[in-house]
């Protein structure tokens, strides 16, 4: 079981991470605290968003992690038992843990700099002040405001929040009427003012760096447009040296004039024909099990390094790694409740070494979201090409069988639409929004 409780003395010296990412690495965060010999305490208002917590018999500290107060108190008191360091593997709550740790004493990296890059306006701002190649863009509020901002870029646009993670909320959009239904869309979410955005066309990469040098490259596969759901991952990303050279130095230019020296960095972007072009930098880990893939193929363990670096602490050296990796997400074609679940074991059982995991049962429900969200499953998979790596996990995914029967809705709706029992590779979640900009009083 999980201990919800105020702490007093431990013979161990605390880690306190600052709620949690929902997928994979924030439970590893936890396990790699453990190996180093502190005591994670994660903070958080809501325990039973991350099962990972009861499954792991971590600490927990129930408190609104939405008032900075709060949160100052807490990491205070584990300060006077011992507190070595204050993180989150949350892009939501990283600022504030940084406010928190750098009040404390503790390393961190610039608050500050973190804010800047959560929010997109000011993030594009910065970097297109620093000459640094991105999209056209405009803040606008409103549908009409959003039409006029899509007109003057130039069609198709992109749509999205001021602030957000995970592909939640983006969509491109080819006209005035799609324009003005998505940002209604996001109007409903809380979302008032939204970002405008040329849309970079071509293929879509992310560049991995830890303390403003460069991990390595990796190439990302996107679900159908017009959305942005990333369906899979491949590392290192198969490209010639010049087109490699260029994302980096582009990635890096963006990380030193966002001012995100410390720490971990995950830069995306488009290799267009004018060259590579930020899509976004987020002052954090990558997720969708990226820094798996990498620790596979060069031996880097990036959770341990970050963990490492805010608890003041020298990153382990990096062991002996393997060819390629790839990720492959099973994702969502319908919302409902699962009704049979099935495939890991037998593709575990394939002789390609791969990892399968279900993230879901019979009995959850899914709702479609278009995002991060949506993902059921995964499987990773090594080889000694990328094209291997990306097969093997191909393979292994068509082993995954998920049945999803969809809710009880009128026929006329359903016509609407277009809700049918769907069969697919995966598993169901209850999809849950990540607090909106806003819930933190952090400054």
């Amino acid at each position: 079981m999980c201990r919800v409780y105020w702490p007093w003395f431990v013979d161990q010296p605390w880690f306190a991470l600052l709620e949690s990412n929902t997928t994979g690495s924030g439970r590893q965060f936890c396990a790699a605290a453990r190996v180093r010999g502190m005591r994670p305490a994660v903070l958080t208002a809501n325990p039973a968003r991350y099962p990972y917590l009861e499954q792991d018999d971590v600490d927990v500290l129930l408190l609104d992690t939405s008032d900075a107060a709060a949160v100052r108190a807490a990491c205070r008191m584990l300060a006077d038992h011992g507190l070595r360091g204050v993180t989150s593997s949350s892009e939501y709550f990283a600022a504030g843990a940084a406010v928190v740790a750098s009040e404390l004493g503790l390393p961190a990296p610039d608050a500050a700099a973190v804010t800047r890059c959560r929010q997109k306006d000011q993030q594009r701002a910065t970097l297109a002040s620093a000459g640094v190649p991105g999209p056209a863009f405009r803040v606008a509020t409103g549908g009409a405001a959003a039409v006029s901002a899509a007109e003057q870029i130039g069609w198709p646009v992109v749509v999205k929040p001021i602030a957000g993670s995970g592909s939640v909320g983006v969509r491109r959009c080819g006209g005035p009427d799609e324009v003005q239904g998505w940002v209604r869309n996001l109007h409903r979410q809380g979302d008032d003012r939204v970002m405008v955005e040329s849309y970079l066309d071509g293929p879509e990469f992310s560049v991995e760096i830890f303390d403003g040098a460069v991990v390595g490259v990796v190439a990302k596969h996107l679900g159908p447009a017009p959305y942005f759901v990333e369906i899979g991952h491949d590392f290192p990303a198969a490209l010639d040296e010049p087109d490699r050279a260029a994302l980096q130095r582009a990635a890096v230019r963006a990380v030193r004039a966002l001012g995100l020296g410390w720490g971990a960095a995950h830069v995306e972007l488009r290799m267009t024909t004018d060259g590579p072009m930020i899509v976004e930098v987020n002052p954090r880990l990558a997720g969708g099990m990226i820094p798996t893939l990498i620790a596979l193929t060069t031996g880097i363990d990036l959770v341990d390094a970050v963990v490492a670096r805010a608890s003041g602490q020298r990153p382990s050296p990096a062991r002996l790694g393997h060819g390629h990796a790839a990720i492959r997400f099973l994702i969502a074609g319908s919302g409902g409740t699962v009704t049979a679940a099935s495939g890991p074991a037998t593709a575990r059982a394939l002789p390609l070494g791969c990892r399968a995991v279900l993230t879901v049962a019979p009995g959850d429900t899914v709702e479609i979201t278009h995002s991060f969200q949506d993902r059921l499953g995964y499987v990773i998979a090594v080889g000694e090409s990328s094209s291997a790596a990306a097969s093997n996990a191909a393979e292994a995914l068509s082993r995954f069988t998920v049945t999803v029967s969809a809710p009880c809705v009128p026929a006329a709706e359903r016509a609407l639409r277009g809700l049918l029992p769907v069969t697919c590779n995966g598993t169901v979640r209850d999809a849950v929004r990540e607090p909106p900009q806003g819930t933190s009083d952090f400054s």
